[in-house]
C-alpha cells in the first residue's frame, strides 16, 4: 500500500505546475491568438529528413476507422531547416519535440511559437503553419497523425 504524504503531495503539486508551465510556453500568447491572422506561406521544406517510423491500417483494426492510417514519424530538422506550411484540416497530429528548438508560424497567432524539447503539441482542424529550427543544432519532432489513405506517407 503507498501512504500519500504530504511530501509526496508536494511533489506532485509542483510537477503539475512545471508541466503545467511547459505546456502554456507552447502555445500563443495572450493577446496574440486569433482565427487565420497569419497568411500561408510558400516557402519550400528544407533540411528536414521525414523518417516514417510504423503505421497502421485502422480500418483493419477493431476501432474500424476506413480511410485512415495511424502514422508515426521521425523528423529532423537541420539548423535553419523549414517544415513546410501545411493545414491539419483534414489530419489532426500531436506532435512531441525529441531534441533542438523550434520556431511554428501557425495561422492562429500572429507571433512565432517555441518549442524546445520536452513540448508536446495537438494539431486540430482549425490550425494551419510551418515550422523552422532556429537553434544551432539538430531538432528532431516526433509526430503522430491520422493520415487519409492515399496521401504521401511522407505528407508534412
Amino acid at each position: 500500500m503507498i501512504r500519500f504524504s504530504h511530501t509526496l503531495g508536494a511533489g506532485l503539486l509542483l510537477a503539475g505546475l512545471s508541466l503545467s508551465g511547459q505546456a502554456l510556453a507552447d502555445s500563443c500568447p495572450a493577446g496574440h491568438a486569433g482565427k487565420n491572422i497569419r497568411v500561408p506561406d510558400s516557402t519550400p521544406a528544407k533540411d528536414v529528413t521525414d523518417i516514417v517510423i510504423a503505421s497502421i491500417d485502422l480500418a483493419k483494426e477493431p476501432a474500424h476507422i476506413d480511410g485512415r492510417l495511424f502514422r508515426m514519424r521521425r523528423l529532423v530538422i537541420q539548423p535553419g531547416g523549414i517544415v513546410p506550411w501545411h493545414s491539419h484540416g483534414n489530419r489532426p497530429a500531436i506532435i512531441y519535440t525529441l531534441a533542438g528548438t523550434m520556431e511554428e508560424y501557425s495561422s492562429n497567432c500572429d507571433v512565432p511559437i517555441v518549442h524546445t524539447a520536452g513540448s508536446v503539441v495537438a494539431e486540430t482542424h482549425d490550425v494551419a503553419h510551418w515550422w523552422k529550427n532556429t537553434g544551432d543544432s539538430v531538432a528532431v519532432i516526433i509526430s503522430a497523425d491520422l493520415l487519409p489513405t492515399g496521401m504521401d506517407p511522407h505528407t508534412m
